[in-house]
């Protein structure tokens, strides 16, 4: 699974002109899923990313992580992380999981949120999706399951 986390002070997912998850500072984690991953691929990542500590302290230090400032998740599925610009000027996405795989461990990864403490925002699976954040620093960061 890869994902692509920013850190925002606020961020927005609309679908048809209605807000679906809304949140203020914390993570917006746009998030993919191959056609390899796993359960255990998704259990990992997302602990990963809920305990980075990428929030500044009182020093200017990146050391405080989503418990110390109150943080919320906005989590956004999206297959073009998966995407290939290697031939031609038009992006191919092979390289996703299919749908059914991919919605299976999206919707695990947001039940894994929550049993980790952070009730995620999220947006809704295979939707086109307007997505709009205020990137905090910027701090954005991609994380692979596979390097974990």
């Amino acid at each position: 699974m890869r994902a692509v986390l920013t850190r925002v002070s606020s961020a927005t997912v609309t679908v048809d002109g209605a807000i679906t998850g809304q949140i203020g500072r914390g993570f917006l984690i746009l998030l993919g899923v191959g056609p390899e991953d796993t359960e255990q691929d998704c259990d990992k990542l997302c602990k990963k990313l809920l305990s980075l500590r990428i929030f500044t302290d009182d020093q200017g230090k990146m050391n405080l992580g989503l418990e110390a400032v109150n943080g919320q998740v906005l989590v956004v599925s999206q297959f073009t992380l998966y995407g290939s610009c290697k031939k031609g000027r038009r992006p191919d996405f092979f390289g996703a999981a299919a749908p059914d795989k991919a919605e299976a461990l999206y919707e695990r990864f947001l039940r894994q949120c929550e049993t980790l403490g952070y009730p995620p925002q999220h947006g809704v699976f295979g939707a086109h999706m307007m997505v709009e954040s205020v990137n905090d620093g910027p701090v954005t960061l991609i994380v692979d399951s596979k390097e974990l």
